[in-house]
C-alpha cells in the first residue's frame, strides 16, 4: 500500500469522544488510501509507476502548501535536513515499488504482504535504534513471517515475482518509521510532512524528464485527479484523526485496508483473494496488532 505519513504522536490523552472521531477519521483516511491504491493500479496500464507515484505525491505536496501557508515559513526550520530529505526519499521509493508491484498481483494480495512493515520496525528498532525486543515481539514477528510465506506461497508456483517488491517497498515504509522516530523530538510533524512531499516529488521529477507520458483522454485526466485528491484527503484525515487520538490507539485500524482493497479488487478488477491469502493476511493482521500493542506498554513505560 501506497503508506500514509503517520507520524509519531505526543501529545495528552485525548477526551473519550474526541478518540472516537479520530477512530472514525482514521478507518476513513484508509478507505481513502485504499481507493488510491485501486485508482494506481488501474492507471499502471497506461503510465509507469514513476509517473503514478509522481501524480500520487503531488497530493501529499497539496496537503504540504496548504500547511505552509497558514503556517508561514517558519515551519521550514528543521535540525534534521539530510534525514528529512532521506525520509522523503524512502516515500517516493516505497510508493513507486508498491505500484510497479500493483500492475502484476492482486491488490488485495500487496496489500496483505505491505503489511508485514510493523515487524519491520521492530527489527530496525533493534538493530539502528539499539531498542530492547523482548520475546514476546520476537515471536510476533516470526509469526507475521509465516502469515506472509502463506500469502506468497513461493515454490508452489502461484506467485508473481513482483510481490517481493511489496516487501522491498514495507521495508522502506519501515525505514521511514525509524526516521521519524528521529524526527519526532527535534522537528515539528508538520515540518515532516512538509519536507516528505517536496523532497519526494523532486526525487520523482527525475525520471519524470524521460518517461513522461501526456494524458490523452478525458478518463485518464479523471482517474489523475482522483488519485491525488484521494492521496491528499487521505492524509487530512489522518493527521486530524492523530490529532484527536493517540497514535496507538489509531495504528491497528490501518488493517481496515485488506477489507477495503478486498471490495475494491471485486468491484473494479472481478479479483477476490483465496482462502490461503485471507488466511495469511489475517495471521500477518493478529500479529501485527499484538505488535502495535507491545509497542504502546512499552511507550506508555518510557513516559516518566
Amino acid at each position: 500500500m501506497t503508506h500514509p505519513n503517520v507520524p509519531v504522536a505526543t501529545a495528552e490523552p485525548p477526551q473519550s469522544s474526541n478518540t472516537l472521531l479520530g477512530i472514525g477519521l482514521m478507518a476513513l483516511g484508509f478507505l481513502f488510501f485504499s481507493l488510491t491504491d485501486a485508482t494506481a493500479k488501474y492507471l499502471t496500464e497506461d503510465f509507469s509507476a514513476f509517473q503514478i507515484a509522481w501524480f500520487r505525491q503531488f497530493g501529499l505536496l497539496s496537503v504540504a502548501l496548504w500547511f505552509l501557508a497558514r503556517r508561514g515559513l517558519p515551519v521550514l526550520r528543521t535540525r534534521r535536513p539530510v534525514l528529512q530529505v532521506l525520509r522523503g526519499s524512502a516515500a517516493a521509493m516505497s510508493a513507486t515499488g508498491f505500484i510497479f508491484a500493483v500492475s502484476y498481483v492482486p491488490l488485495t494480495d500487496a496489500v496483505a504482504v505491505s503489511f508485514v512493515a510493523p515487524f519491520a520496525v521492530t527489527i530496525l528498532a533493534a538493530v539502528v535504534l539499539r531498542e530492547t525486543v523482548g520475546i514476546r515481539r520476537w515471536t510476533a514477528v516470526t509469526i507475521g513471517f509465516i502469515g506472509t510465506l502463506i500469502v506468497i506461497r513461493p515454490g508452489l508456483g502461484l506467485f508473481h515475482p513482483a510481490i517481493f517488491v511489496v516487501l522491498g517497498a514495507a521495508c522502506l515504509f519501515a525505514a521511514r518509521q525509524i526516521m521519524s522516530r528521529l524526527l519526532g523530538p527535534v522537528d515539528q510533524t508538520v515540518t515532516t510532512i512538509i519536507y516528505t512531499a517536496i523532497s519526494s516529488v523532486a526525487l520523482l521529477t527525475i525520471p519524470m524528464l524521460f518517461i513522461w507520458q501526456t494524458p490523452t483522454s478525458f478518463q485518464q485526466v479523471f482517474l489523475i485527479v482522483l488519485l491525488a485528491c484521494t492521496a491528499g484527503t487521505g492524509e487530512v484525515l489522518i493527521i486530524r484523526a492523530l490529532e484527536l487520538a493517540e497514535a496507538a490507539t489509531l495504528a491497528p485500524l490501518q488493517y481496515t485496508m485488506i477489507i477495503w482493497s478486498t471490495g475494491l479488487s471485486w468491484l473494479i478488477f472481478s479479483q477476490l483473494p483465496d482462502g490461503w491469502t485471507l488466511l495469511g493476511a489475517a495471521i500477518i493482521m493478529a500479529s501485527g496488532i499484538y505488535t502495535l500493542h507491545r509497542e504502546r506498554l512499552k511507550a506508555r513505560q518510557r513516559k516518566p
